[in-house]
C-alpha cells in the first residue's frame, strides 16, 4: 500500500486529504508543519507522495518542497501543493521549485482524485 504524507497546519483539511486519500488506497501519515513532515520523512517507512499546504507557522510548504528536492533521499517523492494561493506567480514559484501538481483551496474529492490521475499518482 503506498504511503502519503499530508502537510497542512489546519486539522480539518489533514482529515478531508486524509479520508481522500485511504478512499484512493494510500496509507497516511500527517504533520502540521514542514519540520514536522522532515521528520515524518525521516522516520520513514519510504514515501510515496507528499500532499502540503504553502502557508504554515514555523516552516511553510515551499521550504518544505525545496528541502525535501534537495534530499537526496527524498528528491523523487511526488509533491502536490495543496493551497489557497491562487497567484500566477506562486504557482510558477511552486513548479519551479519541483512541484509535482498545484491543487487550489478549497478542492472537492473529484478535483483531488482527478489530479491525482493525471500526475500518475493514482489508477
Amino acid at each position: 500500500m503506498p504511503t502519503a504524507v499530508v502537510v497542512d497546519d489546519s486539522r480539518a483539511i489533514r482529515m478531508i486529504l486524509g479520508r481522500t486519500l485511504r478512499e484512493l488506497g494510500f496509507e497516511v501519515r500527517e504533520a502540521g508543519n514542514g519540520i514536522d513532515a522532515l521528520a515524518v520523512l525521516s522516520a520513514g517507512p519510504p514515501v510515496d507522495l507528499v500532499m502540503a499546504d504553502w502557508n504554515m507557522p514555523v516552516m511553510d510548504g515551499l521550504e518544505l518542497l525545496r528541502r525535501i528536492r534537495g534530499n537526496a533521499q527524498f528528491s523523487a517523492v511526488p509533491v502536490v501543493m495543496v493551497t489557497t494561493e491562487a497567484e500566477m506567480g506562486q504557482m510558477a514559484l511552486a513548479i519551479e521549485a519541483g512541484a509535482t501538481e498545484y491543487i487550489m483551496k478549497p478542492f472537492t474529492t473529484e478535483i483531488l482524485a482527478d489530479k491525482l490521475r493525471m500526475a500518475g499518482l493514482v489508477e
